[in-house]
């Protein structure tokens, strides 16, 4: 018996590393969809909320391509969500980075990294996971993934706190609760341990 291929969007608001994220969607079984229609995204299996860039004009262009209250429902619907990066950041309420107010799914505001430390963090660094997700299931404890940030986002709910990391000061690099993941680093750069979140989201969807 062939199984079926869960369909996973990636959202496109020309904010993210989209063909890599695919790329290890499609590695596990997937059908990666690239796409800004609110009417692919209700129906997918599946949603992958990617980000590389900034905070007032990510939100523009969400805004402007009608994908703000598409984004909110999904979430709400109870299919696997991942957040990747900024994918995280705007999740939350603001943003010192900008004006713009972000998608207010959770309370808290995203601050700036300390400037004692080089900004953006680019590179390697450890995150300890202090709360079981299913998307982080086998990945082993204190492993190292790839980040490229100069923000952070700080929860006022620290029960949805899955991961932190140390950079300067220790900033929350996860947040988790029921059918969504949002982490600060990119998995689809982070090598095997990576690949496996991806590979734990597929599955996810695929139920």
């Amino acid at each position: 018996m062939v199984m079926k291929k869960p369909k996973i969007a990636i959202v496109n608001y020309q904010a993210g590393n989209l063909r890599s994220v695919q790329k290890a969607l499609e590695w596990h079984g997937a059908v990666g969809i690239i796409t800004s229609n609110p009417d692919v995204i209700e129906c997918s299996d599946g949603l992958v909320f990617p980000g590389q860039g900034a905070n007032d004009s990510s939100m523009k262009s969400l805004r402007s391509k009608g994908l703000i209250e598409p984004l909110i429902q999904f979430i709400s619907s109870g299919k696997p969500f991942l957040g990747v990066c900024l994918g995280l950041q705007l999740l939350f309420n603001e943003s010192e980075e900008g004006n713009e107010p972000g998608l207010g799914v959770l309370d808290g505001k995203v601050k700036k990294l300390p400037t004692s430390q080089k900004i953006p963090q680019m590179g390697w660094n450890r995150v300890i996971f202090n709360d079981f997700h299913p998307i982080i299931e086998g990945v082993p404890e204190g492993s190292h993934f790839y980040f490229v940030h100069s923000y952070y986002a700080e929860p006022e709910d620290s029960n949805i706190v899955t991961g932190k990391t140390v950079y300067g000061i220790e900033f929350c690099s996860a947040v988790g609760w029921d059918n969504v993941l949002a982490v600060q680093f990119h998995p689809e750069k982070s090598g095997a341990n990576g690949l496996l979140m991806y590979k734990n989201f597929v599955k996810l969807a695929r139920v």
